[in-house]
């Protein structure tokens, strides 16, 4: 391990990892949840669901679960996809794109931002 290496980006890249998979597990559990509701209801294996009101509240809810499971799948796949990289110190960009993307965390988003920002000047070490 190299002397002037810090943890700091380190600890940004296990972040932005963390947080991207569990963005992943609930993007995943989203689009499961359309595609059973879905099935449930062409297979009319629930009889009592094709209340009135039960079949426009499935007919939108799935719309913008579906929408919200792919946002954030994307953004976990780019989260640990940058959280490796600043591990690894291979490219910087993307290793902050990583982090940005793990924003709507909360805390952990906002510490992996910060960390990996100020780590920037390890990438420039290793090049």
């Amino acid at each position: 391990m190299n002397e002037g290496r810090g943890g700091l980006l380190t600890a940004g890249g296990i972040l932005s990892i963390i947080t991207g998979v569990l963005k992943v597990i609930g993007g995943g559990i989203m689009m499961v949840l359309v595609i059973s509701t879905n099935m449930l209801l062409r297979l009319e294996i629930l009889p009592f669901l094709k209340d009135v009101w039960i079949e426009h509240i499935i007919a939108v809810v799935p719309i913008w679960l579906s929408i919200g499971g792919g946002i954030l799948l994307g953004l976990g796949i780019i989260a640990i996809i940058g959280g490796i990289s600043a591990i690894r110190r291979k490219n910087f960009g993307l290793a902050l794109a990583g982090a940005i993307c793990t924003l709507p965390s909360g805390i952990l988003g906002i510490l992996a931002i910060i960390f990996v920002a100020l780590g920037k000047r390890e990438f420039q070490a290793e090049s």
